[in-house]
């Protein structure tokens, strides 16, 4: 009989929309597809640790859950201004439903590497061994929403600043068959949500100052979480924050992608959900589902090449 080749899974960046990684998941799964190496970035690398500690279903079961409040609550305004997140919380869902605070790398059953960005350099630190909570907390710390992290006298930040998809990272950590799940490729231009003419500011209330400068921010942050439909204003603070790095990471996916593709390229369709629409998850589970499906022929394929019979 064949020996099987090393199958590895990649799940990229996409704030939000990562929740349909678990679908992509369930989805394989259910085709007999099981990951012997997985790797990810930002939330993707949330959702494999989650995946490679044996807590996926905690987590599927608890962002199922999630409403707009909940969602709300989970961030918060910190003095410093460093971030919304409140690092405790973080913690505390970490430790709950993704990998425990004391957990290594080398421990879990499956092969499990992250990516992060140095904010000096610039350049990208691979998570290969050592503290799981670490490596994730890393991985996600989109600047001007998670803080930074400290690990080994650098500040680290959203490995999705320099490789949203790793495919490099899973070859690398001797995947021989690379299934890639890109969050990226349709987002570019549609997070622009706006105020209606009537909801713009009276003369009355434009004061100056830290205190009006907060209330505008947490206005723009409230209308991310809760966007509206029409296009009459200017984007505000997060929503530029958000199409910046939209485009960004798009425009990097595809330039590194371009010189090291993946054997099988999976593409939810979740351009309509927004950068903290966490509470959505219901349908983005069921579009990664949907796309495993349309791709299911392509799986076929090359998994027959990997010894794997669907």
């Amino acid at each position: 009989m064949d020996k099987k080749l090393r199958i590895g899974l990649v799940l990229g960046s996409g704030s939000a929309r990562g929740w349909s990684h678990i679908g992509v998941i369930n989805a394989l799964a259910r085709l007999g597809i099981v990951p012997d190496v997985v790797c990810g970035c930002s939330i993707g690398s949330v959702v494999a640790a989650s995946y490679a500690t044996g807590k996926m279903d905690r987590l599927e079961e608890w962002v199922y859950s999630l409403t707009r409040l909940d969602v709300a609550r989970l961030f918060d305004i910190n003095l410093s201004m460093n971030g919304f997140v409140d690092l405790e919380r973080l913690q505390t869902f970490l430790t709950s439903y993704v990998c425990d605070d004391k957990q290594q790398i080398e421990s879990v059953g499956k092969v499990f590497a992250s990516v992060a960005t140095d904010l000096e350099t610039g350049r990208e630190v691979w998570f290969t061994e050592g503290s799981m909570s670490e490596a994730v907390w890393a991985s996600m710390s989109l600047p001007g929403i998670f803080p930074p992290v400290r690990q080994q006298g650098r500040w680290l930040v959203d490995g999705g600043l320099v490789n949203p998809v790793p495919i490099s990272l899973c070859r690398a950590m001797g995947a021989q068959v690379v299934i890639a799940v890109n969050l990226n490729g349709d987002i570019v231009g549609k997070h622009f949500y706006h105020q209606t003419a009537k909801e713009e500011s009276k003369p009355d209330e434009e004061k100056v100052g830290l205190a009006a400068n907060l209330t505008k921010s947490l206005k723009e942050y409230s209308s991310l979480l809760f966007p509206a439909n029409d296009k009459i204003r200017p984007p505000g603070v997060f929503e530029s924050l958000a199409s910046s790095v939209n485009i960004t990471q798009d425009r990097i996916t595809r330039s590194r992608m371009a010189g090291d593709p993946p054997d099988i390229i999976l593409t939810p369709k979740l351009s309509h959900l927004g950068l903290l629409e966490f509470y959505r998850a219901e349908e983005a589970i069921a579009e990664g589902e949907r796309c495993v499906i349309r791709m299911r022929e392509q799986l076929q394929d090359i998994m027959d090449v990997a010894s794997y019979s669907l």
